[in-house]
């Protein structure tokens, strides 16, 4: 094995369940890898964050993490005519989602931001309205 500095704003790191951990590309959907990936990203506005998209995860948690800037994780209302619950995000703290919790984010501030999960069974869902 090459040791060599990975690039973590252009590729992930897939942690396997037997131990092994590979780059690999980045991925915001369902991924089939049987991996956990760590990700991190460089955002300047909230379209690169997909403000307008909820995400869940149904497989596992999720620790968003605020390396600098700043941000707003905003949770889906779990019942009808409920608010969204918010968590506000400055450089160098974190949040874990709860498996299985609709969540999006919205920017403060260009921010770099590190995500943690198993994407397996990853949903996208346009926000619409109020919802």
């Amino acid at each position: 094995m090459t040791t060599t500095p990975i690039d973590l704003f252009a590729s992930a790191l897939h942690i396997h369940p037997d131990g092994d951990v590979r780059v690999a590309e980045r991925r915001m959907t369902s991924s089939d890898s049987g991996a956990w990936q760590i990700a991190t990203f460089h955002v300047e506005n909230d379209a690169d964050v997909h403000a307008d998209h909820w995400e869940m995860h149904p497989e596992a948690e999720e620790a968003v993490c605020c390396l600098t800037g700043g941000v707003r994780l905003y949770f889906r209302p779990t019942r009808p005519g409920g608010g969204e619950d918010m968590v506000r995000l400055q450089a160098g703290t974190a949040v874990i989602v709860p498996r299985g919790r609709w969540h999006r984010l919205e920017l403060d501030a260009p921010s770099d931001l590190m995500s943690i999960t198993f994407r397996h069974g990853t949903r996208l869902e346009k926000r619409t309205g109020t919802r």
